[in-house]
């Protein structure tokens, strides 16, 4: 060989090692058994420990000396991989895929998470042969909203050959990743979780930040050619279904005024949960002479270098966006004062701010299998591993701390790195130590937000604000402070859906006249009885309140709706609407199941729940139990009706609507 090719070929050795050297062990640990099918390395010398909370046990726990053994026997194998011709991944099967998540997790996964697991571990690629059937010409469709769920409709629909608009109110898609920009904002899912599973993505942090995740979206949207079928600026006002057709007529509004009318078969509402601000009607609220606003709608001239430089700023409320806009600004404000009326519970994560780094891209990239399984790794850790301890024990003693032992500890556990992190401050530990069991609002994990409270120049008000006045904000005791900028980070309205639209189905009723105001209700969250052709992505009770990415729900729900739709296009159905038996039996063993849970205990209040203390925004299952509730639809849950004379999608001027030009027009 070549003086040049052997120097070649070292360095292409050597970068192998210093890539294999950066992974994560328990990880590096499947891809060798894959890729050797020696069993021998699932021996209790190779066995990683349990990980410690949300944490990815990067080391497995293992001693140096048991590290590089496996380290050099991955380099070894990927090795021996090239040299047979870099063949296609021998897929485990859903047994083997069992064995070494129990093992590389040093705990038991239960094995009816073994078919989703492998289809993870499998990867997109393997799942492309599963081509999306071309649906019949007489289904039509118009999707509102272009986020994450309106873009994954889109293709769905666009490989089924079916026609549609998707309308958007914003200038570009994203959804909530598009309006919220607020200094911090990013996810609280690790980023190879929080990810399209046939979409990967160089994160250059295991947190993706707001912007990296925006640019990921519009990516997205390029490769698949979205916007071509996005009509931006337009905000659906009202939608209203003729049984005599078959078809919705959506009402929509552009940002000049003008209005126009969309006639489709099929109904999609990707509008999502969170998108709504909830103003809290204040005495005074309009009299502020500073900057006031919700923390959705961030001006972009606070953006400009040196705008927040000493300013004093309030931040009313202190849920997830408060906890991210606060370290964020703290050290370019003269002042943060923060307005808690409830505590919140906070994990430690070691990984928030922390790169990915090139040698962990490289091996997503040329080592076979190595991001399959850490995604999967990541999915049983975020997931559904904590939801067995969300149960309530009805024989627990304990009132208000906790539900029951397991969920004791975690109290304990997030306690001591509470004081940990507050230190001598005993005035802060006691304001930020909650009164209610973990879990009973959505955990937030640690990005600064204790050593921030220690700062100088931030105090915590444990109250609520009272009014607002020309200069600042009264409290619940009636102590007025000054500022110059007020962020309202005071949530969503997260209990009424497709809110502020007038959606009318078969019966001429309303949405909000068949639910109420804010207690919707719908068969798996996705379709409700007298609302033929309508089908709701994040719709009531699909929001994850024990933790993992949406984005898995989001394609479960897409998943199940292609079904819906192809369901229709093989029977030649002009009508498609759930059974209301069906319905209420799904949502009596909802609210049955909520009951046994955390997010109803008394000792607290969160956004999952109405005024009524029904939980009305997030999934009682597990992730793995709505996988298998939408893996396929069953047409005994529906009523069906044949297609009558079909017709077109039309706007008011009577022309089919054809995907939007590149200015935002229809041609």
């Amino acid at each position: 060989m070549p003086t040049t090719e052997r120097n070649s070929a070292a360095a292409d050795i050597a970068r192998l090692r210093q890539a294999v050297s950066a992974g994560n062990i328990p990880t590096l640990i499947a891809v060798l058994v894959e890729l050797t099918g020696d069993e021998r390395w699932l021996s209790d010398r190779y066995r990683p420990t349990r990980s410690r909370g949300m944490d990815d046990n990067s080391s497995g726990g293992l001693p140096p000396e048991v590290r590089q053994e496996i380290c050099d026997a991955v380099v070894d194998a990927v090795l021996a991989w090239r040299a047979a011709g870099c063949p296609p991944r021998r897929l485990p099967t859903e047994a083997m895929v069992a064995t070494l998540l129990d093992f590389t997790s040093g705990e038991e996964v239960p094995h009816e998470f073994s078919p989703m697991m492998a289809e993870i571990v499998w990867g997109a690629d393997a799942l492309d042969g599963l081509e999306t059937e071309r649906a019949g010409d007489h289904l039509t469709a118009v999707v509102i909203g272009a986020g994450v769920a309106g873009m994954l409709m889109s293709v769905r629909l666009a490989a089924a050959g079916i026609e549609h608009v998707v309308l958007e109110k914003n200038d570009d898609v994203g959804g909530s990743w598009w309006e919220n920009r607020y200094p911090g904002a990013g996810v609280d899912t690790p980023s190879y979780l929080y990810s399209i599973s046939s979409f990967g993505h160089h994160w250059s942090t295991h947190f993706g930040k707001r912007d990296e995740v925006q640019g990921y979206l519009s990516d997205y949207a390029g490769r698949h050619r979205i916007r071509e079928r996005v009509r931006f600026g337009v905000e659906v006002e009202s939608a209203t279904y003729d049984a005599d057709t078959q078809h919705w007529s959506v009402q929509a509004r552009d940002r000049d005024g003008s209005r126009e009318m969309f006639r489709a078969r099929l109904l999609i509402s990707a509008v999502g949960l969170l998108n709504r601000p909830k103003i809290p009607p204040l005495p005074g609220l309009s009299s502020f002479r500073g900057d006031l606003f919700h923390s959705a709608h961030w001006p972009e001239s606070l953006d400009e270098p040196g705008a927040l430089r000493g300013k004093r700023v309030a931040i009313v409320g202190s849920g997830a966006s408060a906890m991210q806009i606060g370290p964020a600004i703290v050290d370019d404000v003269a002042s943060v004062t923060v307005f808690q009326r409830s505590p919140q519970w906070i994990a430690p994560n070691d990984d928030y701010f922390a790169p990915v780094g090139d040698d962990v891209h490289w091996l997503m990239d040329h080592v076979p299998g190595y991001q399959e399984w850490y995604r999967a790794r990541l999915s049983w850790i975020f997931n559904d591993k904590v939801h067995p301890t969300l149960q309530v024990d009805p024989e627990w003693t304990e009132e208000t701390a906790s539900i029951n032992a397991t969920n004791h500890g975690h109290r304990q556990f997030y306690l001591r790195y509470l004081r940990e992190q507050l230190g001598d401050r005993d005035d802060l530990i006691e304001l930020s130590t909650p009164d209610y069991p973990p879990f009973g609002k959505r955990m937030l994990l640690d990005n600064g937000w204790y050593s921030m409270l220690r700062r100088p120049n931030v105090e915590l008000v444990p109250r609520a604000v009272r009014e607002v006045t020309p200069t600042g904000l009264v409290d619940d005791d009636g102590v007025e402070r000054d500022f110059d900028i007020v962020v309202l980070a005071t949530g969503f309205h997260s209990d009424r859906f497709l809110y502020p639209m007038d959606v009318r189905g078969r019966s001429g009723r309303s949405t909000v006249e068949a639910w109420g105001e804010h207690d919707a209700y719908a068969y798996l969250g996705i379709t409700a009885p007298d609302f033929p052709n309508l089908f709701i992505l994040t719709g009531p009770n699909t929001a994850l309140g024990h933790g993992g990415s949406f984005i898995t729900i989001l394609e479960r729900q897409v998943h199940y709706v292609a079904d819906a739709i192809s369901l229709m296009s093989k029977e030649n159905l002009g009508a498609l609407e759930v059974r209301a038996d069906v319905t209420a039996e799904y949502n009596r063993a909802v609210d049955e199941a909520h009951a046994r849970m955390v997010w109803t205990h008394p000792a607290m209040t969160n956004w999952y729940r109405n005024d009524d203390g029904r939980v009305v925004a997030v999934l009682p299952w597990r992730i793995i139990d709505y996988w298998t509730m939408t893996r396929s639809v069953d047409a005994a849950d529906f009523v069906s009706e044949p297609t009558r004379r079909a017709s077109h999608p039309a706007t008011s001027s009577g022309r089919p609507p054809r995907p939007a030009s590149s200015s935002g027009r229809t041609p």
